[in-house]
């Protein structure tokens, strides 16, 4: 194994002495949930938890089993550091308290969406954990200390479950990549310093959407769809996995653009991916990573969220085609 530098002394390296003992204590705490939600998924065929459950989530979405035990699993282990404040999840309705005697020095709110793609758990196809770190401003958090824009992430990373279980995540220094050693049980440093390619011939977006997209993204599809023939003068591939985790995580490694575009049938929800748990901690890792992340309109981490499981629109990764969809619907609008 060439790579030797672990999770922990990297945070030890990396971190300021501002954010050190607490942040290091937390992402630890999630690299253990993570590792433990990577088995869950392992064995979740062996032990019957890969089917759908009666009830759904907040989200109106029917439930997998394996939603809510890695919901259970990361709660708990994120409640140990003692400096964690409060929660909010993707599968919850409201906050997740945290009792005091657990949180003498709770500074920190923790969100996060325990497992991103699950529809995907039948099928064997990769999945993933998305979290977000806010600074909590309070003694007692409430609803309102939540609702912080992007820009105000501490930390965002989120683990990938596929071939390898990966974990990825910023500071605010870069974007770095860890891969678990099963053999040790620790996280070790494989791709440090991420970065988008600026251009790209790959797109992901979910194309049964077409007939309900707006005019600018109806048009940059089209261009690409012509390929060699048309104005962007070459062909393009198009990917679709349903699993923002791995569609991110392929821009990362190769660039691309993923789009999850407001469309007719989604209109009134205002989107389908969730600000807090998905496009917020995503923006920042591909921001930091030399990407751009926007809703069409406006840069994803300037939104001020007004609710905790808001929706927004999101189209993200190599910069130079992101700016190009966002001068279409600039033009659109003129």
């Amino acid at each position: 194994m060439t790579a030797t530098l672990n999770l922990q002394d990297f945070l030890a390296l990396h971190l300021s002495d501002a954010q050190r003992p607490a942040l290091a204590k937390i992402m630890n705490d999630i690299a253990d949930a993570c590792k433990k939600i990577a088995i869950a998924i392992d064995s979740g065929a062996l032990e019957g938890n890969m089917g759908s459950l009666a009830n759904e989530n907040i989200q109106g979405e029917v439930q997998k089993a394996l939603d809510v035990i890695s919901n259970e699993i990361f709660i708990e282990s994120n409640q140990q550091s003692g400096f964690i404040a409060g929660m909010a999840s993707e599968e919850t309705e409201t906050i997740i308290e945290i009792s005091k005697h657990r949180r003498p020095y709770g500074e920190y709110l923790l969100l996060f969406d325990p497992l991103d793609g699950s529809s995907n758990v039948n099928v064997n196809i990769s999945v993933g954990t998305i979290f977000s770190i806010l600074k909590c401003t309070h003694a007692e958090p409430t609803l309102n200390d939540f609702l912080q824009s992007g820009s105000q992430q501490i930390c965002a990373g989120y683990a990938l479950y596929g071939t390898s279980t990966m974990l990825v995540f910023t500071t605010g220094n870069g974007t770095h990549g860890f891969t678990l050693d099963t053999e040790s049980g620790q996280f070790f440093l494989t791709h440090a310093n991420m970065r988008i390619p600026d251009d790209t011939q790959e797109f992901a977006i979910n194309m049964s959407n077409y007939r309900f997209w707006q005019a600018p993204i109806q048009r940059y599809i089209d261009e690409c769809l012509v390929g060699a023939e048309g104005e962007r003068e070459k062909d393009f591939n198009m990917r679709w996995v349903a699993s923002m985790v791995a569609e991110v995580h392929r821009i990362l490694i190769r660039g691309g653009i993923f789009m999850y575009p407001i469309d007719e049938k989604i209109m009134k929800q205002g989107g389908k991916l969730r600000l807090m748990y998905e496009a917020n901690p995503m923006s920042f890792i591909v921001e930091q990573a030399g990407g751009a992340a926007s809703t069409g309109k406006v840069r994803v981490l300037d939104i001020h969220p007004g609710q905790l499981h808001q929706r927004v629109p999101v189209i993200m990764g190599s910069k130079n085609e992101v700016d190009r969809v966002v001068s279409y619907h600039k033009k659109s609008k003129k």
